[in-house]
């Protein structure tokens, strides 16, 4: 074994090590293992804590990190799929009865998660409590079609993408609507619990490109199984979304946005290339979208700030998204499309290669305890040590 590989054996045993304390001590703080009386769990975090497990699992071949994933959704499912303790109303948000919510747990969404029950219809609006009151996310929901998506794919168990489907097309009945100004679709922020009337209406920049790829992703799966079934096909949502997509902006200089992108747009290169997909044109605005933002980034050098004037998981965020852009690469190397195709591919992956670095310079960072002890941190604990774990260990959510 050469020095080379021998350095990147010893740093690739370190940051196993690592994850393995940051899962082991979400799992405690959270209430999942051991399994707590009033487990706290906030469906952003937790679907990225899923990919996280199924990581380790696969880098492992632990068992328990898969049963961990496994548990987890279970978890959010009974607690996040049912109305608060603190709620008048009781039992599945979907207002299916005990045994049919078993059965089918995603049916009417899921909760946020939030520490502050969700306003009233009579409240008034407050923009700054609105932050922390619950209700329904739409890009929190395509994170966890994702993570029920990629716990199909890594166990090969039908009912998670189901889980999944029924999820998409319940969000999308809800949050989708015609304006009574013109007749193309726009989408809701931020919907109630129980997804009856909207709490925000602005509609979120990424929502509409979440939706549309992450609708390809859960089609492409169901695609392979025996049973074809009309609860299974999203071909209507799909068209629906690509017309709501149609003629947006995706560009931004947000982090955790940019990050995004970059992270969509390697999902979809797996889509094309791997399940036949047909969207390169897309594929080239997400990346050229990417780069307007990064460039935009870098001027305002951010990155030089102390910690309490920056938020870990939006630099984590743009972390992993360019750990996503550094496969991209040899995923383009494999396909048998055409050169020219592949040019412009490659072309546009090393304007973006430039910005990699920021990923190590983001990392080692967040991975100084001197860091981690600031307000910007421990605030937001959960989500911080989570997306750095994702981070350092990216495959799980990034690869399908």
């Amino acid at each position: 074994m050469s020095r080379k590989d021998t350095r990147e054996k010893m740093e690739s045993q370190s940051s196993r090590s690592i994850i393995k304390e940051i899962m082991a001590e979400y799992a405690d703080l959270t209430g999942l293992s051991p399994a707590g009386e009033k487990p706290h769990r906030y469906l952003w975090t937790d679907a990225f804590a899923v990919c996280n497990f199924l990581e380790l699992y696969h880098q492992t071949g632990d068992e328990n990190y898969r049963q961990l994933a496994s548990h987890l959704v279970d978890q959010v499912h009974h607690v996040l799929g049912r109305h608060r303790d603190n709620d008048p109303r009781t039992g599945w948000i979907s207002g299916l009865d005990e045994q049919n919510g078993e059965v089918h747990p995603t049916a009417g969404g899921l909760r946020i998660g939030k520490g502050m029950n969700e306003r009233r219809p009579d409240d008034p609006y407050d923009e700054r409590l609105e932050w922390d009151r619950d209700g329904q996310y739409y890009h929190y929901l395509t994170k966890w079609m994702h993570a029920l998506n990629q716990v199909a794919r890594a166990t090969g168990d039908s009912a998670y993408t189901r889980w999944a489907i029924e999820l998409a097309k319940s969000a999308h009945a809800r949050f989708t609507y015609v304006p009574s100004f013109g007749d193309q679709k726009r989408m809701y922020w931020k919907m109630s619990i129980d997804l009856s009337h909207p709490l925000v209406s602005s509609m979120g920049q990424h929502d509409p490109l979440d939706g549309f790829i992450t609708y390809l992703q859960l089609q492409a799966t169901a695609a392979k199984y025996s049973e074809k079934s009309p609860m299974l096909d999203l071909s209507a949502e799909i068209t629906d979304m690509a017309k709501i997509c149609k003629g947006k902006s995706w560009a931004t200089d947000d982090p955790l946005g940019i990050g995004e992108l970059l992270s969509s747009a390697y999902k979809l290169a797996q889509l094309i290339i791997n399940e036949g997909v047909e969207q390169v044109d897309l594929l080239d605005v997400l990346l050229d979208s990417s780069l307007m933002g990064l460039q935009t980034y870098e001027r305002r050098n951010s990155l030089k700030l102390p910690a309490d004037y920056r938020l870990a998981f939006r630099e984590l965020g743009l972390s992993i998204g360019l750990h996503a852009i550094e496969k991209l690469p040899g995923l383009i190397e494999h396909t048998p499309r055409d050169f020219k195709m592949k040019k412009r591919l490659h072309s546009r992956t090393e304007g973006l290669m430039r910005y990699a670095p920021l990923s190590d310079i983001i990392e080692t960072y967040w991975l100084d305890p001197a860091n981690r002890q600031g307000s910007s941190w421990t605030g937001h604990r959960d989500i911080n040590m989570i997306m750095l774990a994702t981070s350092l260990a990216p495959d799980g959510y990034l690869s399908l």
